[in-house]
């Protein structure tokens, strides 16, 4: 077995990782409140697990990857914006979930916890962060010209409907390795303003992956470490962090 501590910071290595590349996509397809608004998905998943008494990572995961597939489904039927159809889902899911969960597992739920997984949630959840990373880096010349131009994409034999649709497993998988250190609230916020950061100062797509992986692994790490020095929970803190970097990151003006 794993110790707790290295197991917590392989952990969230691997979250960290994913979710700087997911939000460079989610950036630059200007998903950015709808990549914030689809992590309270796991909110009813969230809630019913622990009401039976299953670990809430696997209900919340269940949770966001039906959201996700309702998500693409009326997206193809009805061509609405991802974002609009993802703000209804989004709604429902908080409201149902808020009635699911009460008092502390209702604060752990949005907020994350300290407490390290174990060796098995671990590795499954660095399998699935590895699966993650590697559909960003091998898809990402098409998803920049998915995000050009559809029909540039269909024309060069893409399945645009496909991609988006692992794209979004992709995002769902990575809030839901995310749960357990930040919760529905914030892990949203992990996904933005590392790729906001990186978007601002970066010359390149490859770049901004670049800048937007170590923002949020840099947050996770110091976040995850400084927390008990400074009494205080290791999500809200490394969200804090993250948002200073972006603060201080205005004072710089992006290369040319």
């Amino acid at each position: 077995m794993m110790p707790p501590a290295l197991s917590g910071l392989l952990f969230a290595l691997g979250m960290s990782v994913a979710a700087g590349l997911v939000g460079t996509v989610a950036v630059m397809r200007r998903m950015t409140l709808a990549s914030d608004a689809i992590s309270h998905v796991a909110l009813p998943g969230v809630g019913l697990a622990l009401l039976l008494q299953v670990n809430p990572v696997l209900g919340g995961l269940a949770a966001l990857f039906a959201g996700t597939m309702l998500v693409w489904a009326v997206e193809r039927k009805t061509q609405l914006p991802t974002e609009a159809i993802i703000g209804v889902v989004f709604s429902a899911a908080l409201a149902i979930g808020s009635m699911l969960t009460t008092g502390e597992e209702l604060l752990e739920a949005l907020f994350g916890t300290a407490r390290a997984p174990g060796t098995t949630e671990t590795l499954f959840g660095l399998a699935g962060a590895v699966l993650v990373i590697l559909f960003i880096t091998q898809a990402r010349s098409q998803l920049v010209v998915t995000l050009v131009s559809p029909d540039l994409a269909r024309t060069a034999g893409i399945n645009v409907s496909r991609l988006n649709l692992l794209f979004l497993l992709g995002f769902a998988v990575t809030v839901a390795l995310g749960l357990r250190f930040l919760g529905v609230l914030l892990m949203g916020s992990l996904i933005i303003i590392p790729a906001a950061t990186a978007k601002h100062l970066a010359r390149s797509l490859r770049s901004m992956q670049l800048i937007a992986v170590a923002i949020a692994t840099l947050a996770t790490l110091v976040g995850t470490m400084a927390a008990p020095a400074l009494h205080a929970e290791p999500g809200p803190l490394t969200i804090t962090i993250a948002a200073g970097i972006f603060v201080l990151s205005l004072g710089f003006r992006r290369g040319r």
